[in-house]
C-alpha cells in the first residue's frame, strides 16, 4: 500500500512540474514503460516494431538500399557504420523531432570483434575457455558502444553437425552443452553485469531455433526436426542463454517440420515468453517476414506480417511489412491492440534496461582511443593461442628442434591477411591483420631462415607456382604449407557440396611430399576440412581456424614450442564428406556402432573425433573415483580425476565429461557432454579435476514436449579413456 501510494505520488508531483514519468530516471522502469505507452499513438507504436537501416549494408546475402530520409520515431536501425558523431545526430532527430523523444535502438552485427576481431566462434568453443571468450565479448562490446552500437545479433547457437553449412563457423560446434556454455560466455561479455553499465550491449540470441539443422546444409532450407530433437538437441542453448539474461531472440530463416520459425507461435510464444517468462523481444532475421510467402505459408505481405505478429516476432527487420499493414489489421481486429502494447513494452524495455532514454547519445573519441588497444590485441592472441588443435604430430615433428636451420614457408594462406579475419568481419581490416609469414618472421628472428613461395591460389587450375614452390622446398628442412578458405567460403550462404579442399591445394601438397621433406600442414578455415587424401601425406597439422588480427604470432609460438597447444575440438571432422553427418553423440544403433549396417566402401570412424586434440606434453589420468556407486535422485554424487603432467614442459589440459543412459524409456545418444574444466599443470605436478552431478541437472532427459524425466537405473560417466558405473535409485 505504502508503494502504491508513493508511486500516486511521484506521479502527481512529475505532472505539476510538468515532466512525464517515463522521463524520470528515479522511476521504476515498468512504471516508466507504462506510461509511455499510454501516451503513445498507434502509429507511434508500429514505428517502433519496425527496424530500417542506416548506411550501406555490404553483406552480399542481405544487399538493400541505403535509406535517405528516416522517420524520428523509427524503433530500431542496423548501423552500417561505426562514427559515433552519425550515430549521435540520427539518435539527436529521434530525440528532439519526435513527439515523445523515444531513442533508437542501434544494431549491428558483432560476431566475433567489432573492430580488433578474435577467432571465429568455432574455434572459439575449441579453447574450452569460456571465461576468456567472455572477455574477448566485452572488448567487442566497448568497441561497439564507442562506434555507436547498442545492439549486436550475437551469439549464434544453432547445434550444426552438417559441415557443409556455411554458418558453422558463426557457432559453437555440434553438442548443445558446448553451445550453451559459450553462449551464456558470450551474453555476460556483451551485457556485462547489467545492461545500463557504460559499455554494454544487449546481445541476441539466434537464429531461433533449429537453423543448423536445415536440410542438406544449405541455408535457408526446411529443417526437419522432431519434437523430441527440437527439444533434446536445440531447445538447451537458448534456454540456457535465456535464464542467463540475454536480452533479445532474432526468428530462424527456416521453417521447423512445415511451420517456420518466423511464425512458430509454439517457440516463440508457448515456450520462449511462457515458459521461460522472456521480457524482453524478438526480431524477425533480414525480411524473413516478407519470406513467409516464398516459404507458402502466407498468401501476401499483409498475411506474413499477421502470422508473423500473433506468433510471437515483435520487430521486423527491414521489410517494412509491419510499417505498411499492422494500421489495417488492428482495424479489422485481427491483432488487438493489447498485443501492441505488450509488444512495444518489450522493446521499451530493453531500450530502458540500456539507459538509452537517460543517456541516448554515444561517448566520441578518436579511432586509435577506441579500437585495436594493446591489451584487447593481447587477450585476442591468446584465445587464439588456446582455440589452435593440434590434430597430428607424427614422430614429434613439432615443435620445431633446435637444430632446424632452413624453413620453406608455402602455400596461398602464407602471406594472406584478408582471409584470416573470417566470415562476419564487419568492420575488421586486413591492414590490422598480422599475416602467418609476418609472426613466423618475429618468432624465428635471428633463428630460422625463412623462404617463401605462394606455390598456388586457393582454387583455380593454375600450377605454374608450384615449381618455384618445390625448388624452395627442397633448399629446405621442413616445409610448412598453409592452405585452408577464403573467409568468403563459410558463412552465410556459402554452403559447400564437399568439406574438401580445391584440388590445386591438395595437388600443391603432394608436389612437395616428391622432395621427400617433413611437412607441416597449416589449416585456416570455417569448417571441419574432409583431410582424408592430405592426412598421410603431412607429418603434422595443425588447425589455426580463422584467427582474426592475431594469427601469426601465436601460431607461430606453437610451432616453436613456446606455445603448448591446448585446443580440442568442439565439432567433428568427418573422413569424407559422404560421411556427413557424423558427431559423437549420435544415438545407439540397432546393431553395434561400427560393426554391422556401416559403409562398405570407407571406415565409419570419422578422421577425429569432437574433443580430439594433442599436447607438447603428456597427461596421465589417474583411475577416477566416484563418491559412491549408488546414489538417490536427492543426492549428488562427485567423480574426481587426477591429471599428471608427465612431460617436460607445463600444458594446459580439459578434461571433458561425458554420461551415457545405456536404458531409458527415450534411448539416449551414445554419450552426452555434461562439464568441462580446463587447467594449466605444470611439468611433473598434477591437478584434481572434480565433476559434481546432479541427478536431475546431468541425468534427467526431455521428451517431446519438454518435460523433465529422471529414471532409476545404470549410468556410465566416461573420462579419457574410462568408464565408471553407478545406479540411480529412487
Amino acid at each position: 500500500m505504502k508503494n502504491l501510494l508513493l508511486l500516486l505520488f511521484i506521479v502527481l508531483v512529475q505532472y505539476s512540474f510538468g515532466q512525464p514519468l517515463y522521463k524520470d530516471k528515479k522511476a521504476p522502469v515498468e512504471s516508466r514503460i507504462n506510461d509511455l505507452v499510454k501516451r503513445m499513438t498507434l502509429e507511434e507504436k508500429i514505428l517502433q516494431l519496425n527496424q530500417y537501416t542506416l548506411g550501406i549494408n555490404r553483406n552480399v546475402n542481405n544487399i538493400g538500399e541505403e535509406l535517405k530520409s528516416l522517420p524520428a520515431g523509427i524503433g530500431s536501425l542496423i548501423y552500417f557504420n561505426a562514427d559515433p558523431v552519425k550515430r549521435n545526430d540520427v539518435q539527436r532527430k529521434a530525440m528532439e523531432e519526435s513527439r515523445l523523444g523515444i531513442p533508437i535502438l542501434f544494431g549491428f552485427d558483432v560476431i566475433h570483434g567489432f573492430r580488433t576481431i578474435y577467432p571465429i566462434s568455432l574455434a572459439q568453443a575449441c579453447s574450452w575457455n569460456p571465461a576468456l571468450v567472455t572477455q574477448n565479448c566485452s572488448v567487442a562490446a566497448k568497441e561497439a558502444v564507442l562506434s555507436g552500437v547498442d545492439w549486436t545479433f550475437s551469439p549464434m547457437i544453432d547445434v550444426a553437425r552438417d559441415p557443409r553449412w556455411g554458418r558453422v563457423a558463426e557457432g559453437y560446434g555440434e553438442d548443445p552443452y558446448t553451445n550453451a556454455v559459450f553462449g551464456v560466455a558470450t551474453v555476460k561479455g556483451y551485457q556485462g553485469k547489467k545492461l545500463s553499465d557504460p559499455y554494454s550491449v544487449a546481445a541476441c540470441l539466434k537464429h531461433y531455433i533449429g537453423y543448423g539443422m536445415s536440410e542438406g546444409g544449405r541455408d535457408y532450407r526446411s529443417a526437419d526436426i522432431s519434437a523430441q530433437s527440437l527439444w533434446e538437441t536445440y531447445i538447451p542453448p537458448y534456454e540456457a542463454c535465456v535464464k542467463a539474461g540475454a536480452a533479445t531472440l532474432m526468428s530462424a530463416f527456416n521453417d521447423i517440420s512445415g511451420v517456420p520459425a518466423t511464425a512458430n507461435r509454439y517457440t516463440l510464444t508457448e515456450i520462449l515468453k511462457k515458459r521461460w517468462a522472456h521480457d524482453g523481444f524478438v526480431v524477425s532475421d533480414w525480411n524473413a517476414i516478407e519470406q513467409l510467402i516464398a516459404q507458402g505459408v502466407a498468401k501476401d505481405k499483409k498475411e506474413a506480417g499477421l502470422k508473423a505478429f500473433l506468433a510471437g516476432v515483435e520487430m521486423d527487420m527491414k521489410d517494412n511489412i509491419y510499417f505498411e499493414n499492422l494500421k489495417q489489421l488492428v482495424a479489422e481486429k485481427k491483432i488487438p491492440m493489447s498485443l501492441v502494447d505488450e509488444s512495444v513494452a518489450r522493446i521499451l524495455r530493453v531500450k530502458f534496461r540500456l539507459g538509452l532514454f537517460d543517456e541516448p547519445y554515444a561517448t566520441v573519441l578518436d579511432e586509435k582511443d577506441r579500437y585495436l588497444q594493446p591489451e584487447s590485441k593481447a587477450l585476442a592472441a591468446r584465445l587464439t593461442e588456446e582455440s589452435i588443435v593440434l590434430l597430428k604430430n607424427t614422430n614429434k615433428t613439432l615443435p620445431f628442434a633446435a637444430s632446424l636451420q632452413k624453413l620453406a614457408v608455402i602455400g596461398p594462406m602464407a602471406k594472406d591477411k584478408e582471409n584470416l579475419l573470417g566470415s562476419w568481419a564487419q568492420n575488421g581490416k586486413a591492414t590490422d591483420v598480422e599475416s602467418i609469414y609476418e609472426g613466423l618472421e618475429k618468432e624465428f628472428k635471428n633463428k630460422l631462415q625463412l623462404s617463401y613461395a605462394k606455390g598456388g591460389d586457393f582454387d583455380g587450375l593454375d600450377e605454374s607456382g608450384f615449381q618455384e614452390a618445390i625448388a624452395v622446398a627442397g633448399q629446405s628442412d621442413v616445409i610448412l604449407v598453409c592452405l585452408g578458405e577464403k573467409n568468403s567460403w563459410s558463412g552465410e550462404s556459402a554452403s559447400r557440396s564437399t568439406i574438401a579442399l580445391p584440388g590445386i591445394q591438395e595437388k600443391l601438397v603432394v608436389a612437395l611430399k616428391k622432395t621427400g621433406k617433413p611437412i607441416v600442414l597449416v589449416l585456416s578455415n570455417g569448417r571441419p576440412l574432409e583431410l582424408v587424401r592430405l592426412e598421410s601425406i603431412a607429418d603434422a597439422i595443425i588447425e589455426l581456424w580463422q584467427p582474426g588480427v592475431a594469427g601469426g604470432t601465436p601460431l607461430a609460438g606453437v610451432l616453436s614450442g613456446r606455445v603448448n597447444p591446448s585446443g580440442k575440438l568442439s565439432i567433428t571432422f568427418p573422413l569424407t564428406t559422404g560421411q556427413i553427418p557424423t558427431y559423437y553423440n549420435m544415438r545407439q544403433s540397432s546393431r553395434p556402432f561400427g560393426k554391422m549396417g556401416d559403409y562398405q566402401d570407407i571406415s565409419t570412424e570419422p578422421l577425429y573425433w569432437f574433443g580430439h586434440g594433442l599436447s607438447y606434453t603428456t597427461f596421465t589420468y589417474s583411475s577416477a573415483k566416484l563418491s559412491s556407486a549408488r546414489i538417490k535422485k536427492n543426492q549428488q554424487l562427485t567423480v574426481e580425476v587426477t591429471v599428471t603432467n608427465t612431460g617436460a614442459v607445463k600444458g594446459k589440459e580439459a578434461v571433458l565429461w561425458y554420461i551415457s543412459d545405456p536404458a531409458a524409456s527415450i534411448s539416449r545418444p551414445m554419450k552426452e557432454l555434461k562439464f568441462f574444466e580446463k587447467k594449466e599443470i605444470n611439468a611433473g605436478e598434477k591437478m584434481v579435476y572434480r565433476f559434481e552431478i546432479d541427478p536431475m541437472r546431468d541425468l534427467s532427459f526431455t521428451d517431446a514436449t519438454g518435460k523433465r524425466i529422471l529414471e532409476t537405473g545404470d549410468f556410465f560417466i566416461h573420462i579419457n579413456d574410462q568408464k565408471l558405473k553407478f545406479e540411480l535409485t529412487d
